[in-house]
């Protein structure tokens, strides 16, 4: 069973390992090649060049996220709340409402965890002598 799981599998891993070979080895020597002059002049005014950083385009992407995120989750914990009030005692009605704000609130939290974790990744990359890369 388990050699049948591993010979359906392998060759689809040697593949994905050939393709991610193929893409990254470019970037071994990206600092000295043309590709980065090809990169530089594909990029249009005024946008950043950093990947890291308080105007890096992670940073950027997490902040607008977390934005969506923020304004989702505030629906529909105004929707519960219109729910709960609505349900006139059915007791289906009042759990599903509570549910929807348990879950709008799971949700802002494990949001601002996984902000939380971003940041920390971010900043540590991005660090003075941390080994972090401006591209």
């Amino acid at each position: 069973m388990v050699k049948n799981v591993i010979r359906s599998i392998l060759p689809s891993m040697i593949v994905a390992l050939f393709a991610l070979t193929v893409m990254l080895a470019p970037l071994a020597g990206a600092a000295s090649t043309p590709i980065e002059g090809g990169a530089s002049s594909a990029r249009g005014d005024g946008q950043t060049a950093d990947l890291f950083g308080q105007t890096g385009i992670f940073q950027t992407i997490t902040n607008v996220l977390l934005f969506i995120l923020g304004a989702i989750s505030v629906i529909m914990i105004i929707i519960g709340g219109l729910r709960y009030v609505i349900s006139g005692g059915n007791a289906t009605a009042v759990t599903a409402a509570k549910n929807t704000i348990l879950y709008a609130i799971v949700g802002v939290i494990v949001a601002l965890l996984a902000y939380a974790i971003v940041n920390f990744v971010l900043t540590s990359f991005s660090a003075p002598g941390g080994g972090g890369t401006n591209v």
